[in-house]
């Protein structure tokens, strides 16, 4: 019996904790809730992700270099930022604790944000809460046990509370930082939300493999012109920058493996050839993959 082309959407993934970026699931398991509580860590090198991320700083601070800025995230502040976009953290102070949430894309739908939040987001931008609130450490804290709990009700109702906290942050005062992209996303409805949740999760399993918008567009039972303008509409990138960067991110976790050859990578990740994936490669992070594996991150941070 041949396999479904679009199965029925799997229970909610979660993932724990990896030593730094290329040994977890985040880069190579775009369809994944992955949660991290406790002590961050410096990132050798900036990473990149096809989820949003939820940050809270319980205690101490953290310092992140952005694309286009830098953010500080000190005790009792929470942020929100898209993880598409090169990002590193580059600096902790003693003492700090933290809990990050990656939530892959389709759950970025969910988020009843406002058309300039949402746009903003997508074009590398980093929302920060102005002032601390008093109930997040508590919040934060259990919302942590839940999602890796073993309880899939406990689960699914901590990150109905993840998004809803997310919401809050763009209705209460926040600080804007950065964002200079070329994204235009806007907020899909009704039956496009659906299409958009289809097209993610087909690409998001499927990435790995040749994919072309008629494929797509086939799982999600549309037509590939309306797939494609549809999803360049609520995301702002294209269909095939989209697939292009999971496989990116994915590739950047397979480097971290030293034995593995270039070009072992590039075919594992998804791309037809040594070429293709060392252009894309350049244009996403400005090096080849070989230098991204031998160079740690440098230059001048950004604070904020």
């Amino acid at each position: 019996m041949n396999k479904p082309l679009f199965p029925p959407p799997s229970p909610i993934d979660y993932s724990g904790h990896c030593d730094y970026p290329g040994q977890g699931d985040v880069e190579r398991s775009p369809g994944i809730i992955d949660v991290r509580h406790g002590e961050p860590f410096v990132m050798p090198r900036p990473h990149w992700h096809a989820q949003v991320e939820v940050n809270f700083c319980a205690a101490g601070a953290m310092r992140y270099q952005m694309t286009d800025h830098g953010m500080t995230l000190r005790a009792g502040e929470v942020a929100l930022f898209w993880g598409g976009f090169p990002h590193c953290v580059f600096e902790i102070d003693a003492g700090t604790q933290y809990t990050v949430m990656h939530l892959p894309l389709v759950h970025f739908f969910r988020l009843r944000l406002s058309h300039h939040v949402r746009q903003r987001l997508m074009e590398g931008a980093s929302f920060r809460t102005a002032a601390p609130d008093p109930g997040d450490p508590a919040l934060f804290a259990r919302l942590a046990a839940w999602l890796t709990s073993d309880d899939e009700n406990r689960r699914r109702v901590a990150l109905d509370e993840v998004l809803l906290r997310a919401e809050r942050l763009a209705l209460e005062p926040y600080i804007a930082l950065g964002g200079a992209g070329e994204g235009r996303a806007s907020e899909p409805h009704g039956n496009a939300g659906d299409t958009i949740d289809r097209i993610c999760i087909f690409i998001a399993r499927n990435f790995r493999e040749p994919l072309c918008a008629g494929d797509i567009a086939a799982a999600a039972k549309v037509h590939p012109k309306y797939a494609m303008s549809l999803f360049r509409q609520s995301t702002g990138m294209t269909l095939n920058s989209y697939v292009t960067l999971l496989r990116l991110s994915y590739a950047q976790a397979l480097l971290a493996d030293r034995d593995r050859s270039v070009l072992s990578v590039a075919l594992e990740a998804g791309f037809g050839s040594l070429s293709a994936f060392q252009k894309a490669f350049r244009l996403k992070v400005g090096k080849t993959p070989s230098a991204f594996r031998k160079d740690a991150f440098v230059g001048q941070p950004l604070h904020a």
